[in-house]
């Protein structure tokens, strides 16, 4: 009597554990869940990559702006960031400056246009930044709102082939429905596992380059105004030599 009892405990467990559910659905359902499994796997590589990237933006910013406002002459400065890669607001810093040098290569060059080029070149280089920064985030924000739907989709499947089942047993007993509509829910499962996560890791990303952008934005301002008032300055020595 025992042996007996015990057997179907053991038989459903079986049938209840997430790999015999993954074996026993259809091949249709089966891709769905691979494919959820995927999304889900690159949607975490992509929030680390880019976790660790917009911290080391944000880090290279704080180093970058404490030595900017040392009291460094801008050439210095120029010379000693050139030589090596930068990002965020150095690569501002040393785009603005390369526009800079060019406009003074000519000794008769004018300086008509010269704030509106470097503030144009200010803005390439923000929104290069900006760029590098967004880049694979749209991928989250595409599984975010796909994901529930393509697991409804295996769940809907997954429903019909137990139907089927149902009609060609003509057996209605939950023991037969039970591990097919098991099966199905467990892809809306992983469309909820994928999209959930991805969600959130947009939002929060997304908050974390639009500060990062602003603080770029902030120092394109700043750095505008002191070269601004450097072409016065030489525009005026300018003058008054002739």
């Amino acid at each position: 009597m025992n042996e007996i009892a015990a057997t179907p405990l053991a038989d459903a467990g079986v049938q209840a554990s997430v790999f015999a559910m993954f074996w026993s659905a259809s091949f249709v359902v089966k891709l769905v869940m691979i494919g959820l499994l995927a999304a889900s796997v690159w949607c975490w590589a992509i929030i680390i990559d880019k976790t660790l990237l917009i911290r080391r933006a944000r880090a290279a910013i704080e180093d970058f702006e404490n030595l900017f406002w040392s009291g460094s002459s801008l050439e210095d400065l120029y010379h000693s960031l050139s030589a090596r890669p930068t990002m965020a607001t150095a690569s501002l810093f040393i785009a603005a400056m390369r526009e800079w040098k060019r406009s003074f290569q000519n000794a008769h060059a004018s300086f008509v246009g010269l704030q509106s080029r470097i503030e144009k070149v200010l803005d390439v280089s923000i929104a290069r930044e900006v760029e590098k920064l967004e880049a694979n985030l749209l991928v989250l924000a595409t599984v975010a709102s796909a994901g529930p739907f393509i697991g409804l989709f295996g769940t809907v499947w997954g429903i019909m082939t137990s139907f089927r089942s149902i009609a060609a047993s003509k057996n209605t007993s939950l023991a037969v429905v039970a591990p097919g509509i098991a099966e199905a829910l467990f892809a809306t499962a992983l469309g909820l596992f994928a999209a959930i996560p991805a969600l959130i890791a947009y939002n929060k990303l997304s908050g974390d380059v639009a500060k990062t952008q602003a603080r770029m934005e902030s120092f394109a301002d700043e750095f505008s105004a002191i070269l601004s008032r450097q072409i016065d300055q030489h525009a005026a020595q300018r003058n008054n030599a002739a």
